[in-house]
């Protein structure tokens, strides 16, 4: 494959680009509605910005601060590369945003207008969309300039010099401005892994502090206007409501944008770094042509470029198109255009990278031939697809489980967080044993680099993917309007119906999300391990120490998100009596203070977002630096092993305490609807999932990846302190 596929495909990231301006401009045009929901959304769309602005400020200390050492000491434009991950990420997050805070309000009066389910879907999908397309053609565009500018190819002295695996590499002198001979590196390597450590950076603070600023919101919400006062859901009276709907839109939008632009780009940046580990450590690299060495480097890029063109393909259609008045139909219509058209390009993609390759590819363990990388895709997609079927089933409330857990409510809190967490552990078994089985395969027929693919192609179609995850929030936040600016009663079922389907697309989202991440944490891993000259096994000592330390640490973390969202969750209830003790808010007749509210979750959020991130970057490398290559590999291994089951279990009981509550406000069961005791013990549930989707099972997937990413990319930092330190005892 030549630079012409690599220009092809930045300009299907352009076309995908301009789709989502035409987007955000017709999304802009729509009116907003009455006087109080343009009053409203402006203070919603206020304070998310206040918020964005102000964690932004943070990140940006931290990553400059980052880049300068990786500049200074690593390769001389990792750091650039570094910012450019990080702007990608925040352009992203910003986009997202700021399309959902004006498609929140439109959507809402689309059904105010029209009572039509079809057209209310149209305005939540195109919002969507801006968020999903943006995820995967800037992410994408990001890597493809990299690339461009630097280049990856056989031709090139740095990687001539690390497949045949040579002592003097000519380019590798003075990597960084100040050079440090034990700190030699591949540069493209270096580019490419820093660009994907600067995503990961930015996903972390973002799912940690919007997680927590969302679930603070939510959780206060649900206490004072459900438990204390029998309020309506989403009352404009309670103050920490209108927080909740900025926490939509800076956790569940901005922070779910970071968090699979993140996923996208390390899947990418472990394929390309493994193919050229994968050839350099194969023993016959001297037998590797310049085509097939391009193929298996460009690969992953245009696989990701044919996705994209799908997704745009599959969004326009249904967009385009006259819809019914059945949501997940019109949403799983989407899903199915953009994967079987993907299927089909990665297939005739496959066949042109590696059909005429002028070598044996069996040599190189493509033991399919050609078909070896498509085969990988499909099992990564279909994987994707399972996971979120399974995950629909264990979380909708259109199937048994979720039904049961609602209509244990009756029997009171204790017997809904028991079966809810029943329902949550069941759903563990399934999507773990589906990534197991595509693991095994994969890498039984294209090696580590098969693995690499799989977990390409899952999250080929990720645009797709975001698009409908994003209509979630913006639909919730759209049913939150019609409540709080009190229109008709045919509204809210209009916008309960679309948020209904949006929690179950939502949960489906986040088995994507840990699907890739096992996929491409794995070889993350493997790429870590193959700079090792001798691969340790698992019974050595330091190993087995890390994999228990790993899986401990996961617990760790775990506690100390929840920890900190209950903690910001109390002060902000306590903000919120305190104003709901004001008998003219109460009645009515006067507006709380809603920037009081809104800048105590911004605050708390900001202060308890630092130390869990921070831990994600430090442990690898320090961890490593006292006890060398071998513990990172343990603890890399150990939290993994149970990061992927716990993160499934935090997102399916969470999904399904939500659905169970939302079942019993239709009327399903009998006798127990909004206000019954049944009602309260479903919300007591709801309020334990709410940190455990939204915060700690979406974190948990970006911690794993961001832990292998920093292993990775400072692998010569940690090997060469490690040798100081054994120098200095």
């Amino acid at each position: 494959m030549s630079n012409l596929w690599l220009w092809i495909i930045l300009g299907i990231c352009l076309i995908a680009l301009l789709f989502v301006v035409y987007n955000y401009i017709v999304i802009k045009r729509m009116p907003e509605g009455t006087d109080r929901m343009i009053k409203m959304s402006q203070i919603i769309r206020d304070g998310s910005n206040v918020f964005i602005k102000k964690e932004f400020t943070t990140i940006a200390i931290v990553i400059v601060s980052l880049a300068v050492l990786f500049t200074l000491f690593i390769e001389k434009f990792s750091g650039i590369t570094y910012i450019l991950g990080a702007t990608m990420s925040s352009i992203v997050c910003i986009l997202g945003m700021k399309s959902a805070t004006y498609a929140n309000v439109r959507t809402a009066n689309k059904a105010r207008e029209s009572l039509n389910v079809g057209e209310t879907v149209k305005v939540a999908l195109k919002g969507g969309s801006i968020s999903g397309l943006s995820v995967q053609a800037l992410g994408l565009m990001g890597i493809l300039i990299i690339v461009l500018i630097s280049g990856v190819g056989p031709q090139q002295d740095t990687i001539i010099g690390s497949l045949l695996n040579l002592d003097t590499i000519k380019g590798f002198e003075g990597n960084g401005l100040i050079p440090i001979k034990a700190l030699l590196t591949n540069s493209a390597i270096m580019r490419i892994t820093t660009y994907s450590l600067g995503c990961s950076t930015v996903a972390m603070f973002n799912r940690v502090a919007g997680g927590n600023y969302t679930k603070a919101a939510d959780i206060s919400a649900d206490i004072l206007g459900k438990i204390r006062n029998d309020l309506p859901e989403d009352d404009s009276r309670v103050p920490n409501v209108i927080a909740d709907f900025i926490g939509d839109n800076v956790n569940d939008i901005a922070g779910n944008c970071s968090d699979l632009l993140e996923s996208f780009v390390a899947t990418i940046s472990a394929s390309i770094v493994l193919a050229i580990a994968f050839l350099g450590n194969s023993g016959i690299a001297v037998n590797v042509t310049e085509k097939f060495f391009n193929s298996s480097v460009y690969y992953p890029l245009v696989v990701a470029g044919g996705g994209l063109l799908s997704c745009v393909i599959g969004l326009l259609i249904v967009q385009f198109r006259k819809m019914g008045d059945n949501p997940s139909k019109e949403l799983n219509l989407a899903t199915y255009i953009s994967a079987g058209l993907t299927l089909v390009i990665v297939g005739v993609l496959s066949y042109i990278a590696f059909a005429n390759t002028g070598m044996d590819l069996k040599e190189v363990g493509f033991k399919a031939g050609w078909a070896t990388p498509w085969i990988c895709c499909i099992l990564g997609l279909v994987s994707g697809v399972a996971i979120g079927m399974i995950t629909e089933y264990y979380t909708s409330a259109d199937f048994k489980p979720t039904r049961t857990v609602a209509e244990y409510a009756v029997e009171g809190e204790a017997f809904v967080v028991t079966k809810g967490d029943a329902v949550g552990s069941k759903s563990v078994m399934l999507p773990v044993a589906i990534i197991g089985i595509s693991l095994v395969i994969s890498a039984s027929i294209g090696g580590t680099y098969g693995i690499a693919i799989a977990a390409l192609g899952m999250l080929s179609f990720v645009g797709t993917t975001v698009s409908i995850d994003a209509f979630g929030p913006i639909a919730d936040n759209a049913g939150g309007l019609a409540e709080s600016c009190h229109l008709d009663p045919e509204v809210r079922n209009i916008t309960d119906k679309l948020d209904s389907v949006g929690n179950t697309t939502a949960a489906v989202g986040k088995g994507f999300a840990i699907g890739s991440a096992a996929f491409a944490t794995v070889s993350l891993i493997c790429a870590y391990v193959s700079n090792l000259k001798v691969v340790p096994t698992i019974d050595s000592f330091m190993v087995i120490a890390g994999c228990i330390i790993g899986g401990a640490l996961i617990e760790f973390f775990c506690a100390l998100l929840t920890d900190n969202t209950i903690a910001s969750a109390k002060e902000l209830a306590d903000v919120g009596d305190r104003q709901l003790s004001d008998p003219a808010i109460l009645a009515g007749e006067k507006d709380p203070d809603y920037n009081e509210l809104v800048a105590l979750a911004t605050k708390t959020a900001l202060k308890r977002m630092l130390l869990p991130s921070v831990i994600a970057l430090a442990v690898p490398f320090v961890g490593g630096a006292i006890l060398g290559p071998e513990f990172v590999i343990g603890i890399l291994l150990g939290a993994t092993v149970v990061a992927i089951p716990r993160a499934i279990f935090m997102g399916n009981s969470g999904g399904s305490f939500d659905n169970a509550k939302k079942y019993i406000e239709s009327g399903a069961i009998e006798g127990h609807g909004k206000g019954s005791a049944a009602h309260k013990a479903a919300v007591t549930g709801d309020t334990i999932g709410d940190t455990r989707k939204d915060v700690v099972g979406v974190a948990l997937d970006i911690f794993i990846k961001m832990m292998s990413t920093v292993a990775t990319t400072l692998f010569v930092v940690i090997t060469a302190l490690y040798s100081l330190i054994q120098s200095l005892f």
